[in-house]
């Protein structure tokens, strides 16, 4: 029996919808942001996660220092996500 490849690709794009609307979901819920305005500003699975990060690490209970370190360390990956962010907000 031939595996029918479209049906297969068809419940993966399903699964994918599924997944970034609840994304979308719980980051509007923690957020200013409407479901549509994160779906919009962040299409992609790995750009909600890394809106993710960026969040964990502006509301971790260090110093201001500490999260500051962190966001230089880390500014390769979280760059456009702050650039975004910051664009909506102008």
């Amino acid at each position: 029996m031939p595996i029918d490849w479209t049906e297969i690709d068809a419940a993966i794009e399903e699964a994918g919808r599924k997944t970034d609307d609840a994304l979308a979901g719980r980051v509007s819920s923690l957020t200013r942001l409407t479901d549509a305005e994160v779906k919009a500003l962040f299409p992609r699975t790995d750009d909600v996660a890394k809106l993710s990060e960026l969040m964990q690490i502006v509301t971790a209970a260090t110093t201001a220092q500490e999260r500051q370190n962190q966001l230089v360390a880390n500014i390769s990956e979280l760059g456009g996500v702050i650039l975004k962010l910051l664009g909506k907000m102008v």
